[in-house]
């Protein structure tokens, strides 16, 4: 029987083991960021945010279709796995089961956001009313009011990453797709562990920590190349509900929300080959930015103003 000093001691060289196989297994990824997963929210019959000409589900294709093209030019040694090019409908589970599946190093979903219209009430006058009153008619003067609404101002970018609070939905997604970030050491060393054991859990752990960093900085850097392009930087922000698919994917992920569609002037923008072509640049510029981190070593976040 082992002995509970003999326990620490083989639970203590595991952990090594992990760490080690952890690190190098990570030191290898960074040095070569070789699929990302382009996500085009919405598609058929779900069209997400209409504008006043357009639809969410048709621009977001756009862009994924516009930021495919541009990547292949630019960063060939990345591989681009869209999970649709056409209008059609998948659910969040079909999209995470495509990007699992595929093995993506990167999830980014590409959406637009919307903001409701303004409701404004003006005065226009006085109309009389006849009421009455027991067996009496009466008349009083009723002010009378002209509702209509105008287009939000809102506008500019903001990007998501997955709540810290919903981490558990990320450790299940890792849990289930081991096989993307497990190298074979590692896997071997924890084939005869169960899978709810302290030790699988702790490395899990490490990695969805080290996944939610990932997607800290990348947000933060798209951010910020928005800014650099001129765009209004709304910030990188926790979502605190939905977007469950960034939870459910076993890599880092980000949602994209590339402008408001509700806005007149930004759904030109979002609908014009210029805006496309910006949006999709300031992206590949930030990608670019996350893997010369990931290789330096050097990815940081600030999360402080991610409510």
């Amino acid at each position: 029987m082992m002995t509970r000093k003999h326990t620490l001691l083989y639970m203590l060289g595991f952990c090594v083991l992990l760490l080690t196989s952890f690190s190098t297994k990570d030191a290898n990824q960074r040095s070569r960021l070789r699929k990302i997963v382009i996500d085009a929210g919405h598609g058929g019959h779900d069209s997400g945010a209409p504008g006043k000409y357009s639809n969410e589900k048709d621009i977001a294709l756009a862009i994924s279709l516009k930021l495919e093209e541009m990547m292949k030019d630019q960063i060939p040694d990345i591989e681009v796995v869209l999970t649709r090019r056409t209008d059609v409908f998948d659910s969040p589970i079909e999209k995470a089961k495509i990007a699992n599946q595929a093995k993506g190093d990167l999830f980014v979903c590409i959406h637009c956001n919307s903001a409701d219209p303004i409701r404004h009430s003006e005065f226009v006058g006085y109309k009389t009313e006849t009421y009455k009153k027991g067996h009496k008619k009466h008349t009083r003067e009723v002010k009378q009011y002209h509702t209509y609404s105008s287009p939000n101002p809102a506008k500019g970018t903001e990007t998501y990453i997955w709540g810290a609070h919903r981490n558990d939905l990320k450790e299940l997604a890792m849990k289930e797709n081991q096989s993307l970030y497990l190298d074979s050491t590692t896997a071997k060393s924890v084939e005869g562990f169960d899978v709810e054991s302290p030790e699988k859990m702790n490395y899990i752990n490490l990695k969805t920590r080290q996944y939610f960093d990932r997607s800290a900085y990348l947000a933060l850097t798209i951010q910020q190349e928005f800014a650099k392009a001129g765009r209004i930087n709304r910030d990188a922000l926790q979502r605190q509900v939905g977007i469950w698919v960034l939870q459910a994917v076993a890599m880092p992920a980000v949602l994209v929300e590339t402008g408001y569609i509700s806005n007149p002037e930004e759904e030109d923008y979002l609908n014009s080959p210029t805006g496309q072509t910006e949006i999709a640049q300031s992206i590949i510029n930030a990608i670019r930015r996350y893997r010369t981190s990931l290789d330096n070593k050097t990815i940081s976040t600030d999360l402080n103003s991610a409510k």
